[in-house]
């Protein structure tokens, strides 16, 4: 799952807003189920949000979990690409409005993570695509199961 955390300042994005930049952050996870990106938007006060012990209301900070895929230590030139295509998405409703903002990613352990209490799919198997089919969890059989958790990383 990617999970996005936009702090934003009150008013800055309209329910349309949000639901087109949940849409083009989706569209940077082509080959995922879709239901694996998460985005929630945090209006935060000015009164409670600072910067360098100063109060701002133009700032916009994105928190961006990563558990589905992560990338290789490195891999630099894959890294900028991703963070390139996720400016892109975000300039029309960030950049272009004149608010400042920095993104930053955490990849969490895939063996830590489970959609509705199933472990999810390895990455390009045949049961991921069915997950991305469905748009849903699809439970496992249970020799399919036993696959899935034999090939979770350790």
């Amino acid at each position: 799952m990617p999970l996005w955390k936009i702090y934003h300042p009150p008013g800055s994005f309209s329910a349309a807003d949000k639901k087109a930049l949940s849409e083009r952050i989706t569209e940077c996870y082509r080959g995922l189920p879709k239901f694996y990106v998460i985005v929630v938007f945090q209006e935060v006060a000015a009164d409670s949000f600072y910067k360098g012990g100063e109060a701002v209301n133009n700032f916009v900070r994105i928190w961006v979990d990563h558990i589905a895929r992560s990338f290789a230590p490195d891999a630099k030139a894959q890294k900028a690409k991703w963070l390139s295509w996720a400016e892109k998405a975000l300039a029309p409703y960030i950049k272009d409005r004149g608010l400042d903002w920095e993104i930053h990613i955490d990849e969490t352990p895939f063996d830590l993570w489970q959609v509705q209490g199933i472990a999810p799919p390895p990455a390009n198997s045949e049961m991921e695509k069915v997950w991305v089919q469905e748009n849903r969890p699809v439970p496992y059989s249970s020799a399919e199961e036993n696959q899935a958790t034999d090939v979770r990383p350790a």
